[in-house]
């Protein structure tokens, strides 16, 4: 805990939730970083697994691509994460859809989107990146890429997703619930030794969406940002909001234009709150930042979310800011 208080000051930031003006302001602890150090890796929710496997790469010196692909492969390859990946809740006619994207330091970038029977789309995403002349793959193309490309084809959907999904069609209730089991996509945001940033963003999407429901996770821009310039940002929780406002794209720009990664990250919520009142609500979204210097932040709606941070030789679990 002493090497926490070396380099995080946590700062109360008084205020009131949504009015009926529509005005809002903060009411909630903000973390505030003072000391910049690079390599680091952020990601969201509590996936001190996958950080641990980024920062496995950049504690050697390695790239930051690396670091956030092998980040994003731990819970892909978890059959208890219900979320990404294995394991992943079904769409509401039982087929197992998996999206994600990935982006290096020059801007290049991959992604897949609504892609079945393989384990690790974030490999995918980056062989799309590498080996094509495009930035996404979809569906059954996506599928036959990934087979061409020596990737096996699996039957993601265990007994404990398909008992979920058998429950579900009981009502049939779509309803998403915010913070579910307190995880959902992972993003992925990690900076090397060199001052490189890359970012990655894996999900099995909303449980029991709509066949073909794609969200905001293999959208780069709204699920993911990256750019060595300034920083990279990633989001979580409802797709819609962040596919409408591009929010990860507006974190990092705000992080161009001079802002702290949290005060970049609150900026986005209160923009997503201020556009779309009644639907924030209900639903959750919530960004992690870090900037070229190696400082981060995380905000979010609701309460609840939390997120990964792995810096100095520590794994750190933290609790995010919020606004409503």
């Amino acid at each position: 805990m002493s090497s926490r208080r070396h380099f995080l000051q946590q700062t109360l930031l008084g205020g009131t939730a949504i009015a009926a003006s529509g005005h809002i302001a903060i009411d909630a602890p903000v973390i505030i970083i003072k000391k910049s150090v690079i390599p680091a890796v952020i990601a969201t929710w509590d996936n001190r697994k996958a950080t641990t496997a980024a920062w496995e790469v950049l504690a050697r010196g390695g790239r930051a691509l690396d670091a956030v692909e092998a980040g994003a492969r731990v819970p892909e390859a978890d059959p208890n994460d219900t979320s990404v990946g294995y394991g992943g809740f079904p769409d509401r006619d039982g087929n197992v859809t998996l999206d994600a994207c990935i982006m290096d330091e020059r801007g290049n970038a991959g992604s897949v989107c609504f892609l079945q029977h393989i384990m690790h789309p974030i490999s995918v995403a980056r062989r799309v990146m590498e080996k094509t002349p495009h930035v996404m793959l979809v569906g059954d193309g996506a599928l036959q890429f990934a087979l061409s490309e020596g990737f096996p084809k699996e039957n993601l959907l265990t007994e404990k997703a398909r008992q979920a999904w058998e429950e579900w069609k009981k009502t049939s209730l779509y309803k998403p619930i915010i913070n579910f089991e307190r995880h959902d996509t992972i993003g992925l945001v990690a900076i090397d030794s060199k001052g490189q940033t890359a970012g990655a963003c894996t999900t099995s999407g909303l449980a029991f969406k709509m066949a073909g429901r794609v969200g905001d996770s293999p959208v780069i821009g709204a699920g993911m940002y990256a750019d060595s310039e300034a920083g990279g940002a990633a989001a979580t929780g409802m797709g819609e909001l962040m596919l409408r406002t591009l929010s990860s794209f507006f974190v990092v720009e705000e992080m161009r234009r001079g802002a702290h990664p949290q005060k970049a990250v609150e900026a986005a919520v209160k923009r997503i709150v201020r556009k779309y009142p009644e639907q924030s609500k209900e639903w959750q979204a919530g960004f992690v930042a870090m900037d070229k210097r190696g400082r981060y932040g995380a905000f979010s709606i609701q309460k609840g979310f939390n997120f990964a941070v792995y810096q100095q030789n520590e794994n750190l679990l933290l609790e995010a800011g919020h606004l409503l």
